[in-house]
């Protein structure tokens, strides 16, 4: 073997720690900023998009008075209950939904789709409400929101 070594071994006794990060605000300030800017991009609304447009103020007030109406035996909602297959908003304000219901045999079919047309009606900016009533593809529970099963107790 050779003496001359390939490696030098150092002994160390102590070793200075690297400084520690420094945090200029405390964990209700950080929650706070955190919680401000959540809400503020929740609330945020797109930009540029057309009134009858999802997203857009006429579209919104028509689903917002949609989701006035309930379902008599049922207490949800008939836009969470996945009963308003389409919403059209045409530019001059003229309105079409196309909804179902829950049955054919529903003990509302006659009423439910005259309320539908006027409530929608009655929003501002709309011009006219027209509601067609399908039947295909027929109604699940599969098409209710989330919010909508955990008012019936099915999550």
């Amino acid at each position: 073997m050779s003496s001359d070594p390939k490696f030098t071994v150092e002994e160390v006794t102590a070793v200075t720690p690297p400084p520690r990060a420094k945090v200029e605000e405390s964990a209700a300030q950080t929650f706070e900023r955190k919680r401000d800017y959540l809400e503020g991009f929740l609330a945020e609304k797109p930009k540029n998009v057309p009134e009858g447009a999802p997203g857009g103020d006429l579209y919104e007030a028509v689903i917002a008075a949609i989701k006035d109406i309930y379902d008599p035996e049922i207490p949800v909602n008939i836009y969470d209950l996945g009963l308003i297959y389409g919403v059209d908003v045409a530019e001059d304000g003229g309105v079409v939904v196309a909804m179902t219901l829950t049955t054919p045999h529903c003990p509302v079919a006659e009423s439910m789709p005259g309320e539908v047309e006027l409530r929608v009606g009655a929003v501002p900016g709309v011009r006219d409400a027209e509601v067609n009533l399908v039947w295909d593809p027929p109604w699940d529970p599969a098409k209710m929101s989330d919010e909508a099963r955990l008012e019936l107790g099915m999550l």
